[in-house]
């Protein structure tokens, strides 16, 4: 007969649970809105999405229910084991919007690359977790977890899926601060890196990635094709104004003139019917929700707890970060979700599972 200790039960983190699940309340809503198109029933969309959040209930309570300790003996295995995935993608992915990054099992398909940043988070915390990070006071200490960050980083890449590629780099970048590197040192890799993306511009990247980034500057330079989305989102941004037009009754979202709405624009939808106040709300929550999960890397009992929570707060803060930036237009447009508010199975599937490690941390402190 399976025993649960009784400490894990009175130590749960249930005001954590309680933000994850109004955010989610409000993002399914907001999704809703966002899919109806004016018509009456339950949107197809939404409907699989409450698939994915089944799924994803799943994956958040095997992430609780299993000693998150375990997972450093484990950490490189898992490791290798998605980058593993991540290359079977190239050779029998799908293509969506010019992206080889899914694999279709029947009617199922799963994005390889989200699954990528738990276990780049894994793996670093076990790393930093031997060699702790403020002990790091030389760049050439960060070679083997740059090698670390660099493989799934290379994979993505090679998927043609640079939005995803920079959010995984930045998620292996949360570690960064805790390091005791000099100003200095960072000078010299600033230039370095100016050079590599000066190298990146000129033979990496398309015509139309190119475009994305100067519309930051001059979103009007092409306003019917690069520019358009970013307009349009600009639009139903400032409609909403202070209290928002009224709950599916945003012209821009109605009327659908952003083709994203529903997955890397959805932020527009909440701003054009809540307005300001609206937003302040939603993205209130999402601070708190941050800090929680950094006063649970605060009161871990070890090392490994401790930065496994880093990791994966910075797995919330970064696409978030990134998504409501490019809704104003101070981001290029890259694809990346708003997590528990965009449309999309494997970003939300992977958004519980890190929720559910946090709280894992948080609900074992005391029990040593």
């Amino acid at each position: 007969m399976l025993r649960v200790d009784r400490r894990l039960l009175q130590n749960f983190d249930w005001p954590f649970l309680g933000l994850t699940l109004l955010l989610l309340g409000l993002g399914l809503l907001n999704l809703w809105s966002a899919t109806s198109h004016g018509e009456p029933g339950m949107p197809p969309a939404l409907r699989r999405q409450l698939v994915a959040l089944a799924v994803g209930f799943a994956g958040l309570l095997a992430a609780v229910a299993v000693d998150y300790r375990t997972l450093e003996r484990y950490a490189q295995t898992l490791y290798l084991a998605v980058v593993a995935l991540l290359l079977v993608t190239l050779a029998v992915g799908r293509v969506t919007r010019g992206t080889l990054g899914w694999i279709a099992l029947g009617p199922v398909r799963f994005q390889p690359s989200e699954l990528a940043k738990v276990a780049l988070v894994i793996r670093l915390a076990a790393h930093f977790h031997r060699h702790p990070p403020s002990r790091v006071e030389r760049l050439v200490d960060l070679l083997r977890p740059g090698a670390l960050i660099a493989l799934p980083v290379g994979a993505i890449v090679l998927q043609r899926d640079l939005g995803v590629a920079v959010l995984t780099l930045l998620v292996g970048a949360t570690y960064l601060p805790l390091t005791r590197i000099r100003l200095r040192a960072w000078g010299g890799l600033a230039v370095a890196g100016a050079g590599a993306l000066a190298g990146a511009w000129t033979w990496l990247l398309r015509d139309y990635q190119r475009n994305r980034i100067l519309d930051v500057l001059d979103p009007e330079r092409d306003p019917l094709s690069s520019g358009y989305q970013v307009l349009q989102s600009l639009i139903a941004v400032g409609s909403g104004q202070l209290t928002g037009r009224g709950y599916m009754e945003g012209t821009q979202t109605q009327l659908s003139f952003l083709p994203t709405q529903h997955t890397d624009f959805v932020f527009s939808v909440l701003a054009e019917e809540w307005g300001f106040l609206g937003c302040a709300v939603v993205l209130g929550l999402y601070m708190a929700l941050l800090l929680w999960g950094l006063l649970i890397a605060r009161s871990s009992k070890d090392g490994f707890g401790a930065l496994l929570a880093v990791g994966l707060v910075g797995c919330l803060f970064w696409p978030a970060a990134i998504n409501i930036a490019m809704v104003l237009g101070l981001a290029p447009v890259i694809g990346v979700p708003l997590p528990l508010f965009s449309y999309g199975g494997s970003s939300l599937v992977t958004t519980l599972i890190c929720l559910g490690l946090l709280l894992n941390v948080s609900m074992r402190r005391f029990v040593f």
